[in-house]
């Protein structure tokens, strides 16, 4: 039996991949400080673009959840989605992924896959601690839709045929490694911003059970990229959201 370990951030989509995956082990690091993000966007994004999106998460997205919260369940209950919690002898708690702690508990548990799923960007030493391979579900069609929210930004861009979801090898960028599955979603009229990643989810966890199958086996296959330009995507402004409104509708 291959040995699996998760490297995860806390969130829904952490406890929905655990219960399709059944890891041994899951090393789960605090959530980020938002303070310390929103400084580092600052110096990266601007000041105006920042708190366009710090309004957009705070107003809209609040507002999208509870009314898609049928929806939600909807997914969830068609596609076996179970976000029980972890049992807490699962879980082992780090600060962040790239702790000193985090070396030692990947040592300690000597996975032969390690399964990445809403962490920081993970260093390379931390990726080279283990002989093992490295997995991440990415909610996007990668190289095109690299970052965050790939498929609501597919649909934004009326590139239909590229929203989707990505298995891929993690490497040392961001949403840059080895791509080994992809499936496309259809989101109907009464999906939005929210409800995409539940339908993500549903498309790629057949798929991840695959790999892991496959990188535990050393039978893994690399698939070439779809064409097409490489973008790093962000977080919409609340003003951007509000212009695409009806761009990711048919």
């Amino acid at each position: 039996m291959a040995r699996v370990v998760m490297l995860a951030g806390p969130g829904d989509s952490t406890n929905i991949v655990f219960n399709a995956i059944e890891p041994d082990l899951v090393i789960l690091e605090e959530r980020v400080s938002q303070l310390r993000l929103i400084r580092r966007r600052i110096k990266k994004l601007g000041l105006g673009i920042v708190v366009g999106q710090v309004l957009f998460r705070a107003i809209i997205v609040p507002l999208l959840r509870n009314l898609s919260k049928k929806r939600i369940q909807e997914i969830k209950r068609k596609n076996g989605l179970d976000d029980s919690p972890i049992p807490s002898d699962k879980v082992i708690f780090v600060h962040s992924v790239n702790d000193d702690s985090t070396v030692m508990a990947l040592k300690g548990a000597n996975p032969d896959v390690v399964v990445v799923n809403g962490t920081r960007i993970i260093a390379e030493d931390v990726l080279r601690t283990v002989p093992a391979t490295f997995l991440n579900t990415h909610a996007g069609i990668t190289p095109l839709y690299r970052g965050v929210h790939g498929g609501y930004w597919a649909l934004v861009n009326k590139d239909r045929a590229n929203c989707g979801v990505t298995i891929h090898v993690v490497d040392a960028g961001i949403d840059t490694g080895d791509i080994v599955y992809q499936a496309r979603i259809e989101p109907s009229r009464v999906d939005n911003f929210v409800t995409y990643p539940y339908l993500q989810l549903a498309a790629a966890m057949d798929l991840l059970r695959r790999a892991i199958s496959e990188a535990a086996t050393g039978t893994i296959v690399r698939l070439s990229p779809p064409t097409g330009g490489s973008r790093l995507w962000t977080h919409p402004t609340a003003v951007e959201y509000m212009r695409n409104l009806f761009a990711a509708i048919r």
